[in-house]
């Protein structure tokens, strides 16, 4: 069993997102401890691009500051190699394939295998380009996580016949970040996956609030957030970990409630 299903084992799984090295890598490991220890059930890792396609303003600034800051992959991978060390939940690095191909990809697949990063999530990588990575990723044991748009539509069984880990559902047109209504057909979205996979599927971009959480979680297997927690990090900088925690907390109780 992918060391990835383990998160959806109990119950509906809260993903939660950092930016590596917003605003430094202790505060990373903070929040993300913070996180794990308030009821997260998979940590995605981002590491920082210089062009962050998929992301709206709130992650790219997180990814600004991270590059500002002097944060590479190399210091991510060290980081990662210490957080290992008492965060035992799944952990994914989300990035883009510039950064995989820059690295060097069997040296970048390799290291994730040997830190302990369970998985990995490129957005602006297409369906049909993922054989670039994909046997690399077989050969050490690192799943290539697939992504389904709402503008997925004919070839959405298609990817969910050959998802691993889990599939990441995108809930909106656009890039990410909060959004105050969801208004795409996900029940359809999920009802096709459910048809072709047993694979795990969690729902993403826009989620914000425990009532978002609970209705994405309430059509799929668990709910991810990024932006809004990047925003607690931005704005309480050093000091954001405690309310990291707190945010994880409200919204994983949201998912069991």
């Amino acid at each position: 069993m992918s060391n990835i299903r383990k998160a959806f084992l109990n119950g509906k799984a809260f993903i939660a997102f950092i930016t590596c090295g917003d605003p430094d890598l202790e505060t990373t490991g903070a929040a993300v401890r913070a996180a794990v220890e308030n009821g997260a059930d998979l940590i995605e890792l981002g590491i920082p691009f210089s062009d962050p396609t998929a992301e709206g303003p709130v992650i790219q600034g997180a990814n600004l500051r991270a590059l500002q800051g002097g944060v590479d992959t190399d210091k991510i991978f060290d980081f990662v190699t210490e957080l290992r060390k008492d965060v035992s939940i799944p952990m994914v690095f989300m990035t883009y394939a510039n950064v995989v191909f820059s690295y060097g990809a069997e040296r970048f697949i390799s290291t994730c295998r040997n830190i302990g990063i369970d998985g990995l999530i490129l957005p602006d990588l297409p369906f049909e380009e993922k054989d670039e990575f994909l046997p690399l990723c077989h050969q050490y044991g690192v799943d290539l996580i697939s992504l389904i748009a709402p503008t997925s539509e004919g070839r959405i069984a298609k990817i969910a016949k050959e998802a691993e880990g889990f599939l990441y559902i995108v809930s909106s047109l656009g890039v990410t970040g909060t959004r105050s209504e969801i208004t795409t057909d996900l029940a359809s979205i999920v009802n096709v996956v459910r048809q072709n996979t047993d694979i795990p599927c969690a729902i993403g971009f826009g989620i914000s609030t425990p009532e978002q959480a609970k209705k994405m979680a309430g059509l799929s297997d668990g709910a991810i957030v990024g932006s809004a927690i990047i925003k607690i990090l931005a704005r309480y900088g050093k000091d954001a970990p405690g309310y990291v925690g707190e945010y994880v907390r409200s919204m994983k109780e949201a998912l069991l409630s």
